[in-house]
């Protein structure tokens, strides 16, 4: 590890992972995120819910400096205490899990390799990427973590959309990640698929992986979920403790809709 790398990963373990003040984010001649103010501690977990078109996903990809910001007096962005990083770097210190496997060649790439390339954010093992031995060890580490050693030598194309999703946390987990970024991780998921994700998103929390976890979905927001940030139209409406969030009032009124919770022991459920 390089002496900026060392100095780059002490700022990662000492700070918040994210805070944004006054961020407003454009996508095209649109500005879809407006006046956003938000603290994440390190190993927090979060959920953000709202409708769909809300801005949920863009605001993911602002953490993740997918998307930039507009720049206006008195915005800031710091990710782990720093304004500027260089991404190679950055993205060592959080896991992103979206709905998909990145290209074309994932279809025909074992689930060890596509876990493996996670280090590179590349669709499959190319040529000219550089396998270290220490790099497979993790990755056989993430698919543990993931219980899914038995999907090493299978092809993606070949899993079904549960053990799919099962192969894209291990890709985000091969750097040890402090913070896990999901963006509505159970779509396109049965009911099985779904009940199996969630469990296995507890026993991360449990073992002490952040999570922000992005849902319309209230199924999704887990035991260990804390603390709910509610979304409309671009902006924050709400942000503070589960109890207080999720009612059937602030959810009516979130959706426009009349919205009825029900619970289930530690579990939320909606219609």
């Amino acid at each position: 590890m390089t002496e900026n790398e060392t100095a780059a990963a002490e700022i990662a373990e000492q700070s918040d992972f994210l805070e944004l003040r006054q961020v407003n984010v454009a996508r095209g001649e649109r500005v879809v995120l407006h006046d956003v103010n938000l603290v994440v501690r390190a190993g927090e977990h979060v959920a953000i819910l709202g409708p769909n078109g809300c801005g949920k996903s863009t605001l993911i990809m602002a953490m993740t400096c997918q998307v930039y910001p507009m720049v206006r007096p008195g915005m800031a962005v710091r990710i782990f205490g720093r304004e500027r990083w260089d991404l190679t770097q950055l993205r060592r210190h959080f896991g992103v899990v979206g709905a998909e496997l990145p290209g074309e060649r994932t279809a025909v790439t074992t689930g060890l390799d596509a876990v493996i390339a996670g280090f590179f954010s590349a669709s499959t093992l190319w040529p000219n990427l550089h396998v270290t031995e220490m790099m497979r060890e993790r990755a056989v580490e993430a698919l543990e973590r993931m219980e899914g050693l038995h999907l090493a030598e299978q092809l993606v194309g070949e899993m079904s959309a549960g053990e799919k999703r099962r192969i894209l946390i291990a890709r985000a987990l091969v750097h040890r990640p402090k913070q896990l970024l999901l963006d509505e991780p159970s779509n396109a998921l049965d009911l099985a698929a779904q009940r199996e994700l969630r469990e296995t998103l507890r026993r991360l929390a449990q073992e002490g992986t952040g999570l922000v976890l992005v849902t319309h979905h209230l199924g999704d927001i887990l035991p260990e979920i804390e603390r709910v940030i509610l979304m409309r139209a671009g902006r924050i409406v709400g942000d503070g403790p589960r109890g207080e969030m999720l009612t059937e009032a602030r959810l009516s009124e979130l959706f426009h809709a009349p919205v009825r919770i029900g619970r289930d022991e530690e579990w939320l459920h909606s219609w």
